[in-house]
């Protein structure tokens, strides 16, 4: 049977260099690869260009690389909680494209699937669509996107197995699913590995064909982005 389990993080991050870009799953700080971020901190590698929904916060995921200066880079949608990467930005020091959410996750897809672009209307008629083709169809306008090429994918699944078959809890799904196989490695963290066939194929979100490495992380903080409660 094919085993796609490596034993560490350091083997899973084996391979990534100064100067890729690397696809990294999450939404805010729900289902981002905790583990693997830390190591590539720890690594050291430079001029990183990332594509994630977000750029985490100040002390915490994306946030702990843009503090080593490590991301040349940040390819997102949202970026409004973290100030060191609003500094960096404003400053000139990172290169920024911001790209509308659902046009983000839809060039995942479109790598995870082997599309080499798409047209759609979001960003038509806004700095989002300047410089690329733009298209007519049924009377109405549309923006050319084209799909991601990234180095690797690093996702986060509440449980996998040694075949790399993962399962996403709840909102943690997020774009860890369609980042998974749309790069050329995915490595995929997870909180718990079992062995091949312990899962049901029934609640399977992601085949283990879209994985090249899988590993169970040693510590999930799983931090609150905001917490909001009443006074008393």
């Amino acid at each position: 049977m094919i085993t796609r389990k490596v034993n560490s993080v350091e083997e899973a991050l084996q391979g990534i260099t100064n100067n890729m870009t690397i696809m990294l799953g999450g939404f805010g700080l729900c289902g981002i690869p905790e583990n693997s971020i830390a190591h590539l901190v720890k690594l050291g590698v430079s001029n990183l260009t990332c594509i994630s929904n977000n750029a985490g916060v100040d002390d915490f995921g994306l946030g702990l690389l843009l503090q080593k200066k490590q991301i040349k880079k940040m390819i997102s949608s949202y970026v409004g909680e973290n100030a060191e990467f609003e500094r960096q930005m404003l400053s000139g020091e990172l290169d920024v494209e911001l790209t509308p959410q659902g046009t983000l996750a839809e060039k995942c897809r479109a790598a995870q699937h082997g599309i080499p672009a798409f047209f759609t209307p979001a960003g038509f008629g806004t700095e989002v669509a300047e410089g690329k083709e733009t298209r007519e169809f049924n009377g109405k306008m549309y923006v050319m996107e084209k799909a991601f090429n990234a180095d690797f994918a690093i996702v986060k699944a509440w449980k996998g197995d040694e075949a790399g078959n993962l399962i996403f809890k709840g909102t943690a799904r997020n774009f860890n699913a369609c980042m998974a196989g749309a790069a050329k490695i995915t490595i995929a963290e997870v909180e718990e590995l079992v062995p091949a066939g312990t899962l049901d194929p029934n609640q399977i979100h992601i085949p283990g064909i879209m994985v090249n490495r899988i590993f169970q992380g040693n510590k999930f903080e799983k931090r609150i982005e905001q917490r909001t409660v009443r006074q008393r």
